[in-house]
């Protein structure tokens, strides 16, 4: 294992009026293993504790309680030891918008310890590989943002570390970028490096990992690869919105080609086996029962209903 956390609880103090402090317990028990070589995700909306936790195994706070192992380190006791072993992409990145991306690569290189002629070489051989070579000498605030995350990456690569944290990789970016940044991700699989990455883009955990967590308020609400937990749903899902959602579903309920109906305000989710012929007979029985649609669709299960599953939410929507 490339990660082993077990009971990982990280509480803040936050200030309120009048100088009270409230507890708020970001990370409330997490349990996490993560294979060599894998892309592991961890999936969920903002505030779910997502950043807390790779913050915690990649030793910039410490856990609460708990107690978690990264590369074979312990991240409270030999926490120097795991920084040798990873690299880290923040949200906001590790590149200087004032200084060529280069600069930032090269310091990356001499902060851990290489030559200069060791950072140079390094740097050169980043370069290459991200595409990053032609544009090395311009100041990054002049790139774009799909350049700039190419460039955080690389920093974070710099001393080949056999463990990546990728935070919100893609947030911010267009398709086109997010789609040339999972393959980089991909490549890094194929070489042989572990990716954890955190996420709020359903197809971005279903699209890149092997396997996932779902967390929400701190805690791990679901586990394994996007296969598993999709099929944990039903096949198809008819998405139909509509005013009376509350009859809609008790006549759904009673239908024996429906497994499970979910309601939301002004939705309601009918989960099939067989979504293409079902449609119809629910299309109908609605209609005779008076109840009008304001519109359909038919997909097949998500994450995203994986999570409703789970929190009773969407995760569209709670992200």
């Amino acid at each position: 294992m490339i990660i082993e956390a077990h009971d990982l609880r990280k509480t803040f103090h936050a200030k309120r009026g009048r100088g009270k402090k409230e507890e708020v317990e970001a990370v409330r028990g997490i349990d996490l293993q993560v294979e060599r070589g894998e892309v592991f995700a961890v999936l969920g909306p903002n505030g779910a504790g997502k950043t807390t936790t790779v913050r915690m195994l990649a030793t910039f706070t410490l856990p609460t309680s708990g107690s978690a192992r990264v590369a074979g380190f312990d991240v409270a006791r030999e926490a120097a030891k795991v920084r040798e072993n990873i690299g880290y992409v923040s949200q906001a990145g590790g590149v200087d918008d004032t200084a060529p991306g280069i600069e930032s690569l090269l310091l990356a290189a001499r902060i851990s310890g290489m030559s200069r002629r060791q950072a140079q070489a390094r740097a050169d051989e980043l370069l290459a590989a991200f595409s990053l070579t032609e544009i090395a000498n311009r100041p990054a605030k002049t790139l774009s943002g799909g350049q700039k995350r190419r460039f955080a990456i690389a920093v974070g690569l710099v001393n080949a570390p056999p463990l990546i944290f990728l935070d919100e990789p893609t947030t911010g970016l267009d398709p086109q970028n997010r789609a040339n940044l999972w393959d980089e991700v991909r490549k890094l699989r194929e070489q042989g490096t572990s990716v954890l990455l955190t996420t709020h883009y359903l197809d971005e955990a279903d699209a890149l990992c092997d396997r996932l967590v779902i967390v929400d308020h701190g805690r791990i609400v679901a586990r394994g690869t996007p296969e598993e937990l999709k099929k944990e749903v039903a096949g198809d899902v008819v998405t139909l919105r509509l005013e009376d959602t509350d009859g809609a579903r008790q006549l759904l309920d009673a239908q024996p080609y429906v497994k499970e109906v979910r309601a939301e305000p002004g939705v309601v989710r009918a989960y099939l086996d067989d979504g293409e012929h079902g449609l119809m007979h629910m299309l109908r029985t609605l209609e005779e029962n008076g109840l009008g649609i304001r519109s359909v669709s038919l997909e097949r299960a998500t994450l995203d209903d994986v999570f409703l599953k789970h929190t009773g939410r969407s995760l569209r929507d709670a992200a």
